[in-house]
């Protein structure tokens, strides 16, 4: 059986830099600060579940003495904000009652959502969900990923694809995928 380095870790430090900025003073308060972490990112999903088309690709989360700086990176950050900012309002309040700290909260917009491997992964998942044929979803996630300027793209479904017995696994290749070759992310 083959050893799986984790795809992100191994890049970790090199081209990819962590999703959390802070210290912590004692191991005890690291626990707390990990799970507080969790209990944002979790609440943040959470409260845009309903809006899956606003693509949340990544949330980092910046802290430092007193406050701390939440940002969600967006394919469609409209949708986040909300008419007048309400939703962002709203979620500000839920995230400083996590924290019991004062929060800012960015919204940025990531320019090329075709390209991100986390929100072409979602949207076609979510087409799976919807019955469209798995290989016609990602034949075009692929080849929208090839013509926003993607090098290479390679997607893989696995499980009891559309209702099947018998569980498999479907590749789709285009262009190269270098695996160990870090700076071809």
């Amino acid at each position: 059986m083959g050893h799986k380095t984790h795809p992100y870790g191994f890049r970790l430090g090199i081209i990819k830099d962590w999703k959390a900025h802070w210290y912590a003073t004692n191991s005890s308060s690291y626990r707390d600060l990990v799970t507080q972490d969790l209990r944002l990112r979790d609440s943040i999903r959470d409260e845009y579940k309903a809006f899956s088309d606003a693509g949340i690709a990544r949330v980092e989360i910046d802290r430092g003495a007193q406050d701390s700086v939440i940002n969600i990176h967006s394919a469609r950050p409209g949708i986040l904000i909300g008419r007048d900012g309400e939703r962002v309002k709203n979620l500000r309040a839920k995230l400083e009652a996590i924290t019991e700290s004062r929060i800012q909260l960015n919204i940025v917009e990531i320019e090329q959502p075709e390209t991100n491997a986390y929100l072409v992964a979602r949207n076609v998942a979510d087409q799976m969900e919807r019955r469209v044929a798995y290989r016609r979803a990602m034949r075009q996630a692929a080849q929208r990923a090839m013509q926003a300027g993607a090098e290479g793209i390679k997607i893989i479904v696995k499980g009891r694809i559309s209702g099947s017995e018998i569980a498999r696994v479907e590749k789709l290749m285009m262009g190269q995928v270098p695996l160990h070759t870090l700076r071809a992310d």
